[in-house]
């Protein structure tokens, strides 16, 4: 029985959602492995028996597991960590270093994708419709007269490397740039400012099965708050539908632009692509490459609603990424 390590929880503001949606696949995971929850924190890496009775240790510089004096080192490793240090890859080239094959995009294609401007500016450049933006770096200063003249208002200020909406604020005038930089300064080292798109926002999952590249039905995501932020996120002020309501033509359109994107940037197991639909022409918003798998995710109402059940998700995700 092969032994798998999910590591969870992280650095970041995201390290409760990480540790839902890593509950998620640990109850969800197929029985014939042996799954152990590795939880990184800054102060130590540690890990809970299968049993989740006992709690052990993780050995960072042998990658085993050591729980009641039995050393058990890990065959497959599976990254559920929300932000710093899983989504922008630190944790996977940890794993490349230690020769630890794991059920996720690579170290290279999660520190793109998971920078919001350099996910912005590289989909751009391939021809992707993405929003107008501005880099700010905390040694670069900004002009707020000039990015209102560049994007316009309002305007998003978000942490280009934050996730679940931390850090993220719909400006609506100048006087609230400043403010809106700090706040988004508080939750990442550099700062995206984009033009705001009028439209709705859709969303895609994408993964690749042994057969094919597979793009699951796509959702629309709605909010009583002013923009998706964590409270409409986390604290039921948003409604998400699958199949979103919107015409088999951009239905297609969109899981076929998903598909394209998922190739361009050379991503693994599951990521989900975020939209926002202006004037009939889909923009690319976000690309997450560990999407939340909470009971309260998108993704796995996504699965639903195509009729793949968690857990042969999961035996799809492990025959098409490592072949076992």
């Amino acid at each position: 029985m092969k032994t798998i390590g999910l590591f969870c929880g992280g650095f970041s503001s995201e390290y409760d959602i990480s540790m839902k949606s890593a509950q998620t696949i640990y109850d969800s995971f197929p029985e014939e492995y042996t799954i152990y929850k590795i939880q990184v924190t800054k102060e130590k890496w540690f890990c809970q028996s299968a049993t989740e009775k006992n709690e052990g240790t993780f050995n960072k510089e042998e990658a085993c597991i050591y729980v009641e004096n039995n050393k058990i080192p890990i065959d497959l490793a599976i990254v559920c960590i929300h932000g710093d240090p899983g989504e922008n890859g630190k944790i996977q080239a940890y794993l490349d270093l230690m020769d630890i094959p794991y059920l996720n995009s690579s170290a290279e294609a999660s520190s793109i994708s998971f920078d919001k401007y350099l996910c912005n500016q590289f989909l751009s450049a391939l021809g992707f419709k993405t929003a107008k933006s501005a880099l700010i770096t905390k040694n670069s200063g900004y002009d707020a007269a000039k990015l209102v003249d560049q994007l316009a208002l309002p305007l998003f200020i978000k942490p280009t490397d934050s996730g679940s909406s931390y850090g993220i604020s719909k400006v609506y005038e100048i006087a609230s740039i400043d403010k809106a930089i700090k706040e988004a300064f508080a939750e990442g080292e550099t700062v995206i400012a984009e033009s705001f798109l009028d439209g709705i926002e859709l969303t895609c999952a994408v993964f690749r099965s042994i057969k094919e590249l597979i793009a699951l039905p796509i959702t629309q995501i709605s909010t009583e708050n002013d923009f998706f932020d964590y409270d409409a996120k986390y604290h039921g002020k948003s409604s998400e539908e699958t199949p979103a309501p919107v015409s088999e033509g951009l239905t297609l359109e969109i899981q076929e632009t998903s598909k394209e994107i998922y190739d361009a940037l050379q991503l693994g197991s599951v990521a989900r692509i975020d939209y926002i639909v202006m004037e009939g022409k889909p923009f690319v918003i976000e690309v997450n490459t560990i999407p939340g798998f909470s009971e309260a995710s998108i993704v796995p109402q996504m699965l639903k609603c195509a009729g793949i059940e968690l857990r042969d998700f999961w035996k799809m995700i492990l025959e098409a990424e490592i072949n076992i």
